[in-house]
């Protein structure tokens, strides 16, 4: 246990959220460190590489100082508390951290120490969420794709409610996953009205296209891929998981049941991108694009937040392979 001699060495600033993070602020605060990996620089020299988390963002820090003694102060998915000082790296503002330790929660709440908030959550209420959930579900007018949303969605919804999307691309925070749900059918619908699509198929697709991802992924805070994900695979899951709830329905049709599979396998586009085959279906084309937009919209809308400066341009996004024009205003 720390003593009180040992928490007078801190300094006296506190970091600002990381949201209003500043280039050059140094102090300390609280976080959850959501990865920990040890790397080495051009001159094979050690260092730790971490990511941090607080309830209005995420950050990327580096140790490059006393880390044979930092290294086993705290492991990923525990609660820290950090000094460090801001530095902007490859355009990106990161932390570099002179000391870090993993949180005693009875010594540090006397310094303000909260867990939620060190967790990065979805930005409407879940219970709000949940409820449009529910109302969407109850649109359905077929009466077997509506049972076995129901039933589905009722065995999974302590996970589904707090869930994230991802691990780090797209809505990689709690509560993400039923964030993109929603999001997913509400251009679903919408597209369905322009182009006269099965509206029933469309929601069941929002819905059951990433379900394999409450069996993908561990979430305790801090989010991980299980064995099963990692060997299987959320598309490969959520077949599985829709034939499991459909065997105990009596007298489930087999028509249904093969077209809601297809919109789970096919919902990544093209075999390219992991789906094992490509859409088949205008509500599998319909789907496939407003999961596609919602994860990429959030990606961008992410990377334009993050990016300070009075550059009009944001700085380059490896992985949407462009920059991005800021919003007006900034």
């Amino acid at each position: 246990m720390l003593n009180d001699s040992l928490r007078t060495q801190w300094p006296a600033r506190r970091l600002s959220d990381i949201a209003h993070l500043e280039d050059g602020a140094s102090g300390w605060t609280f976080y959850l460190c959501t990865r920990k990996e040890i790397r080495t620089n051009r001159q094979s020299t050690p260092f730790v590489h971490v990511v941090l988390q607080d309830a209005s963002g995420t950050i990327a820090g580096r140790i490059l100082e006393n880390v044979d003694r930092l290294r086993d102060e705290f492991e990923a998915g525990e609660f820290v508390r950090v000094q460090a000082r801001a530095d902007r790296h490859n355009q990106r503002l990161e932390l570099v951290i002179e000391s870090i330790r993993r949180v005693n929660a009875e010594q540090d709440r006397r310094d303000g120490f909260r867990e939620e908030a060190c967790i990065l959550s979805a930005p409407r209420p879940a219970d709000e969420m949940w409820q449009e959930l529910e109302q969407l579900i109850a649109r359905v007018r077929d009466i077997h794709v509506r049972q076995v949303l129901q039933r589905m969605v009722s065995a999974e919804a302590s996970r589904l409610r707090i869930w994230p999307a991802a691990l780090t691309v797209h809505h990689a925070y709690r509560s993400g996953l039923l964030e993109h749900i929603l999001k997913v059918a509400e251009a679903g619908v919408a597209l369905s009205a322009c182009y006269e699509a099965d509206t029933d198929y469309v929601i069941a697709g929002a819905i059951l296209h990433d379900i394999g991802k409450l069996r993908e992924l561990s979430y305790d805070a801090a989010t991980a891929y299980t064995l099963e994900g990692n060997l299987i695979g959320h598309i490969t899951i959520g077949v599985q998981m829709l034939h499991e709830t459909a065997r105990g329905i009596e007298d489930f049709p087999p028509q249904i049941l093969v077209r809601l599979a297809h919109l789970i396998v096919s919902h990544h586009g093209s075999r390219e991108l992991g789906s094992p085959v490509e859409p088949m279906m205008v509500e599998a084309i319909i789907l496939s694009a407003a999961d596609d937009l919602d994860a990429t919209l959030h990606q961008v809308r992410r990377h334009q937040a993050e990016s300070v400066g009075d550059d009009p341009l944001t700085s380059y996004h490896s992985r949407l392979g462009r920059v991005f024009l800021k919003p007006s205003g900034r």
